[in-house]
């Protein structure tokens, strides 16, 4: 915008205005502005003054990252533990989990009497994670695991009496289920009935109680569960169940005559299956997640360490490698082949196997990928064309898209429109649709509802993420009745976005030292925001298009101070045309090691753009 009051606002918090006053530095004060590429107001992160300024003294921590961790909650008396992790002094017992010392005894009776043990998982990330963890630790107390992956495409999500029975057949009469379960009651039930003790191991939202006739039930989210261990995924819960079977295979002798398993051996699987499931990075998922990374920096699990050369990994391992290169071509394998192959190359010993397997899925996530644009252009066709890119909800439907990627797609629907959307693969009379939702909408509750009014075959989920089944003559219907039912609470949650800014900065401290010092807050995730930073009265230079649509440029502030950026996914929307128009502007991002330029180089990653006023 060309003047000041046009301007968007811009907020401080109370608590941000006395930490500028505390430190009387630049950084503490946003510049008045435009209104931003993203249609965000940018605003200062609210930090508890006294603990800025207390953790500020420590030689160590400094101004900046003081109000990061300010920012996120640390208190000044658990800065030090806050900044290095580690798991003796955080690690809780397991049988805090309800059912935990239950499941770890008929899972280490099996072991120690010889049973077949059979694990039936999920098929993405975690899922495949949780069960490789199982699997290795089995290989190393030298047990049987008998492990069955579905196919995506054909028998859907979690366990069937099929499949169960199937393990049965191959001898099992312990059945491990991971990233699933809590919700299957009628195979559960049907296999106990059978003679097949389940143990169900499992995350997702519960709202009753466990299955009947499991022998037992790990989940965190179980309405009687206290352990307050909700931020733990699938991989999670599989490391800390390895944890307490090992306990009782240790006070029954099992290791008298070879070493105990190297249970901290498997934390970068649990580290991608947190990250990859996108887990709160608070807590104990954090802890895990921080030492997962220093176990794949060391050469970890021989094959991610090998995906992730091929992936092109540099550097000291980061939550980016797991979720952005790790993470899609592992679930690559469940989402157009067979979570299998992923489960192979995270368990096999064999090298020149892993060499095969690796290669695999790095040519099926460039496959994958290739599906996802084709689908994405013919969904953004499908909305534009049909009149609905001003829905509140956005749904797009099409013949013969593929099932694995239009979860993939609707996120990106999602960032396009900045509303809700749901991407539906129509296969004859049945469409299979996934949906990605904005912060302050339901979508989990509203396909629920609709679920229960008969609108669908099937669905459910959670506020941000939901999957469904529905008879293609019924999506009009449900066009409207989610538009009807969501419109209000799009609307309020549009007008009140917010970018959260943790200070202003300099061109000049976009530097590796600069991104080393912040990453120490870290790993990043959900409840554990990535900082960002904002540089003012910037002039874009040598802007160009780069990659799938990324803008790559030069920052110059006015005393000719340089910052080189790069804005993903930006080329062609608002923020691109921000970037390239010329003006002198504001940007906002993430401040990230160059680990192609090496040495001490650096980009920011801009998020958004505002014209300076």
């Amino acid at each position: 915008m060309g003047s000041s009051e046009s301007a968007l606002p811009i907020e401080m918090s109370s608590a941000a205005a006395h930490a500028a006053d505390i430190f009387d530095g630049p950084f503490m004060t946003l510049p008045p502005m435009g209104a931003p590429a993203s249609g965000r107001r940018w605003r200062l992160r609210a930090a508890d003054a006294r603990a800025t300024a207390a953790m500020a003294q420590h030689e160590t921590i400094g101004p900046l990252l003081a109000r990061v961790l300010a920012a996120r909650g640390v208190r000044h008396d658990d800065a030090d533990a806050y900044l290095h992790p580690t798991l003796r002094s955080a690690l809780p017992d397991p049988y805090t989990l309800a059912d935990m010392e239950r499941g770890a005894r008929r899972i280490a009776d099996a072991i120690l009497a010889g049973e077949q043990v059979g694990l039936f998982g999920d098929y993405d990330v975690d899922g495949t994670s949780a069960a490789a963890i199982l699997k290795l630790y089995f290989d190393a107390v030298r047990a049987p695991l008998d492990v069955y992956l579905p196919d995506r495409m054909t028998e859907g999500y979690g366990p069937s009496i099929a499949a169960f029975r199937t393990l049965k057949e191959r001898g099992a009469r312990v059945i491990v289920t991971v990233d699933c379960g809590a919700s299957a009651h009628e195979p559960v039930e049907q296999a106990a009935a059978e003679g097949v003790d389940v143990v169900v191991i499992d995350h997702h939202l519960m709202d009753g109680p466990p299955p009947r006739g499991a022998t037992a039930t790990i989940n965190p989210n179980r309405t009687d569960d206290g352990s307050g261990l909700t931020d733990l995924s699938a991989a999670g819960l599989a490391f800390m169940t390895a944890i307490a079977v090992n306990r009782l295979l240790r006070e029954a002798g099992r290791f008298a005559n070879h070493p105990e398993p190297d249970l901290f051996g498997l934390l970068d699987l649990a580290a991608l299956g947190l990250v990859c499931d996108v887990m709160p990075m608070t807590g104990l998922a954090r802890i895990l997640t921080a030492q997962g990374l220093k176990v794949l920096g060391m050469g970890g699990n021989p094959g991610l360490a090998a995906l992730g050369a091929r992936a092109g990994m540099k550097g000291p391992p980061s939550t980016y490698d797991l979720g952005f290169l790790l993470g899609p071509r592992i679930n690559a394998a469940g989402r157009i082949g067979h979570a299998r192959l992923a489960f192979e190359l995270l368990t096999t010993r064999d090298q020149e196997r892993r060499a095969f397997l690796v290669e695999k899925l790095h040519v099926m996530n460039a496959e994958r990928q290739a599906i996802e644009a084709q689908v994405q252009e013919a969904a953004i066709r499908a909305v534009n064309e049909g009149g609905h890119d001003g829905d509140d909800i956005i749904i797009a439907a099409g013949e013969g898209w593929h099932p694995g990627v239009v979860g993939i797609v609707a996120g990106r629907l999602k960032d396009i429109y900045d509303r809700p959307s749901i991407v539906i693969g129509v296969d004859g009379d049945t469409g299979k649709g996934s949906g990605r939702s904005i912060a302050g909408v339901d979508l989990g509750a509203a396909i629920g509802a609709a679920k229960n009014d008969g609108l669908l075959i099937a669905g459910g989920g959670h506020a941000m993420a939901a999957g469904l089944t529905i008879a293609p003559d019924k999506i009009d219907t449900l066009r409207q009745r989610l538009n009807q039912r969501l419109a209000q609470d799009v609307e309020h949650a549009r007008a009140d976005r917010m970018l959260d800014l943790d200070a202003v900065i300099a061109p000049d401290a976009v530097t590796k030292r600069f991104a080393d010092m912040i990453a120490r807050a870290g790993p990043f995730g959900p409840k554990n925001p990535e900082p960002v930073f904002a540089l003012a009265h910037m002039r874009a230079e040598y802007v160009k298009t780069v990659g799938q649509n990324h803008v790559a440029l030069t920052l110059v502030g006015d005393s000719g101070e340089k910052a080189r950026a790069i804005a993903f996914r930006a080329a062609g929307e608002a923020l691109g045309a921000a970037l390239a128009g010329g003006g002198r502007l504001h940007v906002a991002g993430k401040v990230r090691a160059d680990s192609w330029r090496g040495g001490d180089a650096a980009q920011l990653h801009i998020v958004d753009a505002a014209p300076a006023v």
